[in-house]
């Protein structure tokens, strides 16, 4: 007969010899705690399977040993770098990783760091500077440790690692008007609860106004994210007349859609049509042709929000805003536009 009886702490103390006071500085992570102790109870943890009451010591301490972080979605390949990177840089600070998604919905977001709070978590990871303002409320109502990444916002309620969306997305698009295009338009993600979209829309309309280009408003195509939806953008683009000559895209993954329709079209790339991208994923090179882009620096932001966090949790000081470069990827699928 299966025996359901709950291993409790009381047993780990009995096992390892020690106080129940012991074993909690032991999993709570108590400082000054001798090196044998925690062996011991380490062992009787092993021997007995015990498994803390989570929401119990969150409750008692909240301390669980680990770290919230809200990304908008695990479908797009940058994200799921940057939390790679993030985990890995964790456990080298004895934390692991709680990871919810919310799909660009800031009412979800805030649901759902509402849930990680209440289980407990050490501190928080949120992505962009838009969030709904009982986010910010909530960290400060439970003094918990946060950081906000992918965006250069010196906000001070915000501290920050990230990157400037607008100024890079304006090189690519100085870019195409220096190789002589005029007939240029843009497939973005949706901007709405999205400063990152919004950032990069503005720096292809800065440059391009800037260098006295048209930018009307049927060249700019909003959709959502995906390949699928980035070949439905260059059906509609190349119903206008004239089509435009170059299209640049919000991010890598719209790129592959309007390429892979492209192709199927029977458009030439880059002697027709050039195709610039956003975040140097690993496929981007690739593509044929392969892409232009932008290179997000996820695996970095990753690495460094660890850091950073570990150290606010551990009241040391850090930087507030840590801005990194975004550098342009030039490949061969920009060229100059066909002669008229």
């Amino acid at each position: 007969m299966k025996n359901d009886k709950r291993t409790l702490l009381g047993d780990v103390a009995r096992e390892a010899g020690v106080s129940t006071a012991s074993v909690s500085r032991v999993l709570n992570r108590a400082p000054h705690v001798s090196e044998r102790l925690r062996a011991k109870v380490k062992a009787a943890v092993d021997r007995l399977g015990y498994v803390p009451d989570g929401p119990a010591r969150a409750l008692a301490s909240r301390r669980i040993g680990a770290i919230g972080a809200l990304v908008p979605t695990l479908d797009n390949p940058i994200f799921s770098a940057m939390i790679d990177s993030l985990e890995r840089r964790l456990k080298h600070h004895d934390c692991r990783l709680l990871i919810a998604t919310y799909h660009y919905n800031l009412d979800d977001e805030l649901e759902a760091l509402r849930t990680l709070v209440q289980q407990g978590i050490d501190g928080a990871v949120l992505i962009g500077h838009d969030h709904r303002p009982a986010a910010l409320t909530l960290l400060k109502q439970y003094a918990l440790p946060y950081l906000s990444c992918w965006h250069s916002e010196n906000d001070p309620d915000w501290p920050s690692i990230g990157f400037d969306n607008a100024a890079p997305a304006k090189r690519l698009a100085e870019h195409l008007i220096a190789l002589g295009h005029r007939r240029i338009a843009v497939v973005t993600a949706p901007t709405t609860g999205n400063d990152r979209a919004r950032a990069r829309l503005r720096g292809f309309r800065d440059a391009m106004d800037a260098a006295g280009v048209e930018l009307p408003g049927e060249r700019i195509v909003t959709v959502d994210y995906g390949i699928e939806e980035g070949a439905y953008a260059l059906q509609l683009l190349m119903r206008l007349d004239p089509s435009p000559t170059a299209i640049l895209c919000g991010n890598d993954t719209l790129a592959f859609g309007v390429m892979l329709a492209a192709q199927k079209a029977g458009i030439r790339m880059p002697e027709e049509l050039s195709v610039t991208g956003f975040d140097d994923l690993p496929q981007a090179r690739f593509m044929h042709p392969p892409l232009t882009t932008v290179a997000a620096p996820a695996k970095d932001i990753g690495h460094r929000v660890a850091d950073a966090l570990a150290a606010r949790i551990q009241q040391q000081p850090t930087i507030h805003c840590q801005v990194i470069e975004a550098p342009l990827v030039l490949r061969e699928s920009t060229a100059p536009p066909p002669s008229t």
